[in-house]
């Protein structure tokens, strides 16, 4: 699998997926623990993508996205956009209802 289906694959398969530097308990920028951290106050589990261990897709990626810059927020599919675009979101009350959204859509699997 090249690293453009890879992004694909991976952006189809987690509904909210977080391209961050480092991990949401480990951030490895400021930028990325922002984003993370919104995304945590959301209250809904996200995927994540840490691209420092994946420098393929740290590569390709923002050409793919037509974005230049991390972190990345993408939910159902859609780049929503970078840290300045997330924390305004969160600000002001628009990233909640997104992420609860897009949760209630693709409900996990019940734990046995």
């Amino acid at each position: 699998m090249d690293t453009i289906e890879k992004i694909k694959t991976q952006i189809s398969e987690n509904p909210i997926l977080l391209y961050m530097k480092g991990s949401p308990k480990f951030p490895s920028c400021g930028f990325s623990a922002q984003a993370s951290q919104a995304l945590m106050n959301c209250g809904e589990p996200f995927a994540f993508v840490d691209i420092l261990q994946n420098p393929e897709i740290r590569a390709e990626l923002p050409k793919y996205a037509d974005w230049p810059t991390f972190p990345q927020l993408w939910v159902d599919g859609e780049l929503i956009g970078g840290c300045d675009i997330i924390m305004e979101m969160f600000q002001q009350g628009e990233l909640q209802p997104l992420v609860k959204e897009t949760a209630a859509k693709y409900p996990k699997p019940e734990q046995e």
